[in-house]
């Protein structure tokens, strides 16, 4: 099951990816408790915060995507992506109110829309199809080490600097130049569009080539966002349980080694046995855990549900990102992932002001009892669609 065989690009892709969750993470990790802790916010502005900012990534995951089919660039969409974030990343340690919070997270989810779609366009663009799925995995999967190793950093730097918050996000900034220069000088652009062939625009034309294969995927995958709201509700329901603010950032390790572990080999796994079957474990899986985050009262009980949250993310997300490209055009990669992510990103949106409303309203336990909801009406989304396994293409 080791990946042998994937291209030098993905595996470069893969420490990119790497290296900016490591500096996100460590940020975001401690964000919850930045804003309602110390700048004092309530959990519905919270989650109003998350939600526009997520929303604000995948809605540039659009424009960025329908660009990269156009000019013919992935590459350099990812590199500003990616340079705007690394830039940005010292305004989190120098905000001094809420709205200077937003503002530096709103540019930061700007730069991750703008590179988002490129790169997974990117890695459909190098990975052969036969191994699609294990790349995204194996790209997910260095990610989401980035993901953990960031909260695990950020927990020791608040012990050697004596819980300073901003000392800990100045030191995020490093990891994300260090992203910058793996994608400047490890990374080659791949050719995607013959030469000659006619450059794709943003149109109705456009949106009805994408085919009804790639829409009902992209249906599917929105109503599972609304079930999957932001991750900085499973650090509050560590605070809830009784989690030291010290100790918090270990919900966001848990959660990342787990989805680290599994994202890899359920690429494999999808390559070789279909996507559906995996995304119907994963969504079990969600559904488990909402169960067992909404009625969990120890530390010990709330880590299981945290576990089983990994695990889900593990199991749908490089699956969903392979069906994307095994149902879109190949000249339309680009505008396919910008428009999975829009529909994804405003479905996250709304999932995420909706649990900060019922967790201020009614508790956690309603919370995540509505996301274990939208998990249940995803699975009945997947009876109706059928995904493919990827076609054989001239490379």
């Amino acid at each position: 099951m080791w990946p042998k065989n994937l291209p030098r690009g993905i595996w470069m892709l893969g420490f990119v990816s790497l290296f900016m969750d490591v500096s996100s993470e460590m940020i975001h990790a401690i964000l919850p408790l930045f804003v309602v802790g110390t700048l004092g916010a309530s959990a519905a502005l919270l989650g109003l915060l998350e939600g526009i900012a997520e929303a604000t990534a995948q809605v540039s995951k659009l424009f960025s995507g329908v660009l990269s089919d156009r000019w013919g660039s992935r590459k350099g969409l990812a590199l500003l992506g990616y340079g705007l974030a690394a830039v940005v990343k010292p305004l989190f340690p120098l905000a001094g109110s809420v709205e200077q919070v937003f503002g530096a997270r709103f540019i930061d989810r700007v730069g991750k829309g703008i590179r988002g779609a490129p790169r997974d366009a990117l890695v459909a663009d190098i990975a052969p199809p036969q191994l699609r799925g294990a790349a995204f995995g194996l790209r997910q999967s260095l990610d989401t080490v980035g993901a953990f190793a960031g909260p695990l950093i950020a927990i020791l730097l608040m012990s050697v600097l004596m819980f300073d918050l901003r000392s800990v996000m100045w030191v995020a900034c490093i990891p994300a130049f260090i992203a910058v220069a793996f994608l400047a000088f490890g990374v080659e652009e791949a050719p995607h569009c013959e030469q000659g062939e006619k450059k794709p625009g943003f149109n109705l034309r456009t949106a009805s080539s994408l085919g009804r294969a790639f829409w009902e995927v992209t249906a599917v995958g929105a109503v599972m966002m609304l079930a999957r709201f932001s991750e900085a509700f499973l650090v509050l329901k560590a605070s809830d349980t009784g989690l030291s603010n010290a100790w918090a950032p270990l919900v966001m390790v848990v959660m990342s080694v787990v989805y680290s572990l599994s994202s890899y080999p359920a690429g494999v796994l999808s390559d070789r046995v279909g996507r559906a079957g995996l995304l119907v474990a994963g969504l079990l899986v969600l559904v488990a855990a909402d169960l067992v985050l909404a009625f969990a009262h120890s530390i010990t009980s709330m880590m299981i549900g945290v576990a089983l949250w990994g695990l889900h993310m593990g199991l749908t997300q490089g699956g969903f990102s392979a069906m994307v490209a095994d149902t879109a055009p190949k000249a339309l990669r680009g505008t396919a992932f910008g428009m999975f992510n829009l529909a994804s990103g405003l479905a996250l949106l709304s999932g995420s002001v909706l649990a900060g409303l019922l967790w201020d309203g009614y508790g956690p336990a309603a919370t995540f009892l509505a996301g274990g909801g939208f998990a249940i009406l995803t699975l009945l989304g997947l009876l109706w669609v059928k995904p493919r396994q990827p076609q054989h293409e001239e490379r």
